[in-house]
């Protein structure tokens, strides 16, 4: 072998035979090189990602690029998991129809909104259990676990409805833990196997299958409402959640495969250490300040969500009469045309701004974005409280919310530690997601008691909305700060030999 020393991609001509093709490097010339600013090297089993980019850009690659900043060597693993997550949400959109009507027929609005309580003290036994797991095994087995658990609850409940079994306001629970719970391990991998510069390019692409799937899942839980029940659309879900646990086991062994040294691929199996989530929350500032703007987020959303669902009770008697259905089917389809509506916007969003916003704006800048939207549409609900005038107001506060707030709230964890992107960022996306809805619970309580108006609720979601503004503000700060102190200059980047042809 002969041995280089690269810069700027030319070989110097005293220790190296004067070639400028590929061809050394790709039959195994043993070279240092030195990364330029502007150039991104990836080492792949030995390969460089030079040679693909040599052979240049195919279908796939380009049809990426057109939403994010996508390089050679990238796509399959982006892609692999964006069909991941596009699965994951179909999954959850299909409970979520299957819920609606077994929750608010058999309690009504209130009861749907109080329930995000119970949801808030049941994830504290979960997230234990998860960081128990997490400090014993590895991410895939970790994963593992947490689809074929769930999976495994979706048979169960499909029996009890088929048996008659009451399972409304359990059954709201569990989909509520289901939901926050596997979305925070997919995200937490999507920031294990990323770095933090590919992370904020490529979470654009990732987060639209998040919205693609839910657009499908929407689309599809009313397809499948129309011929079959709730039980159904369980079992349903439940495959797809085991079709999800196979692409995780692919992207873990790429992604172990390319790794460009032995300590980064075995990390993938290293159990995390013996801290909670909640004792890292309590530490770290940055952390503290993620958690309590998603429990702002999920606050005002969810005194939103509450306006909509009792206008929508009120007006469903007549309308589902007018119409020649049952309020059943009423409620189902409106539920389901309102969830398309939300993730048809989102996916817009999500190809076309997503992206550029964050490459301009960068992260803690696009936190802004949701509050403000949120502002103008609470202030829509509270001069216009008419069912159709809030379904509009809050498919453009979700929309954004699915989108732009999805892929940054996200790409926040780019910079903390992998006990942070498992342990701390379960509780952010669990805990304080849910502790946001049992306030939004608690308020709407008071609400009922004293007889507020569409109006009061609005006002006091604006004022929460400037709060989390503040918030958005603070976090913005800190995470500029952390990304300077994580960025590295360019350095030497060892290769080995390449696999011969």
């Amino acid at each position: 072998m002969t041995r280089c020393d690269v810069t700027g991609w030319r070989p110097k001509p005293a220790l190296c035979r004067p070639r400028s093709s590929f061809q050394e490097l790709s039959k195994g010339t043993f070279c240092t090189m030195e990364q330029p600013a502007n150039t991104t090297l990836s080492v792949a089993r030995g390969r460089l990602a030079l040679v693909g980019a040599a052979r240049g850009r195919g279908p796939l690659l380009r049809a990426l690029q057109a939403v994010a900043d996508v390089r050679p060597g990238e796509a399959a693993t982006a892609l692999a998991l964006a069909v991941t997550v596009f699965l994951l949400l179909t999954a959850y959109y299909l409970l979520k129809v299957a819920r609606e009507p077994l929750i608010l027929l058999s309690g009504g609005a209130e009861v749907k909104a109080y329930a995000a309580a119970g949801q808030a003290l049941l994830l504290i036994g979960v997230l234990k259990a998860y960081a128990s797991l997490a400090s014993r095994v590895g991410r895939m087995a970790l994963l593992a676990c947490v689809l074929l658990f769930f999976a495994s609850n979706l048979v169960l409940f499909s029996l009890a409805v088929r048996l008659g079994a009451s399972v409304g306001v359990p059954f709201y629970l569990w989909v509520g833990t289901f939901s926050v719970t596997v979305l925070a391990a997919f995200w937490s991998f999507a920031n294990d196997v990323y770095r933090p510069e590919q992370g904020r390019r490529l979470f654009a692409v990732i987060g639209a299958g998040s919205s693609v799937g839910a657009v499908a899942g929407a689309a599809l839980a009313r397809l499948l409402f129309r011929a079959v029940g709730p039980a159904e659309l369980m079992l349903c879900a439940a495959a797809l959640l085991c079709i999800c646990l196979g692409l995780f086991a692919w992207v873990h062994g790429r992604t172990r495969a390319e790794a460009a040294s032995v300590r980064a691929a075995r990390e993938a199996d290293v159990p995390l250490s013996k801290e909670g989530g909640f004792a890292l929350l309590a530490r770290d500032p940055y952390l503290l300040l993620i958690g309590v703007l998603s429990l702002l987020r999920n606050w005002v959303n969810s005194t939103g969500e509450y306006v909509l669902d009792r206008t929508l009770v009120a007006a469903a008697p007549h309308q589902a009469m007018a119409a020649g259905i049952s309020v059943t089917r009423f409620i189902g389809e409106f539920k389901a045309d309102y969830f398309g509506a939300v993730n048809i916007l989102g996916v817009v969003c999500q190809l076309f701004v997503v992206s550029r916003v964050l490459k301009h704006l960068g992260v803690g800048r696009a936190l802004f974005a949701l509050p403000l939207v949120s502002i103008c549409a609470n202030l829509t609900m509270g001069f216009m409280p008419v069912l159709g005038l809030i379904r509009v107001a809050k498919v453009a506060e979700n929309g954004v919310d699915y989108s732009l707030q999805n892929t940054t709230g996200n790409a926040l964890f780019l910079v903390v530690s992998r006990d942070a992107k498992y342990k701390a960022k379960a509780v952010i996306d669990a805990f304080l997601v849910r502790a946001g809805d049992a306030l939004g619970g608690l308020a709407i309580w008071a609400g009922t008691h004293f007889a507020w108006s569409t109006r009061a609720f609005a006002r006091i979601d604006v004022a929460l909305c400037l709060v989390w503004l503040a918030v958005a503000w603070a976090i913005q700060r800190r995470h500029a700060a952390l990304s300077a102190s994580r960025t590295a200059p360019a350095s030497v980047v060892p290769t080995t030999m390449a696999r011969a042809a």
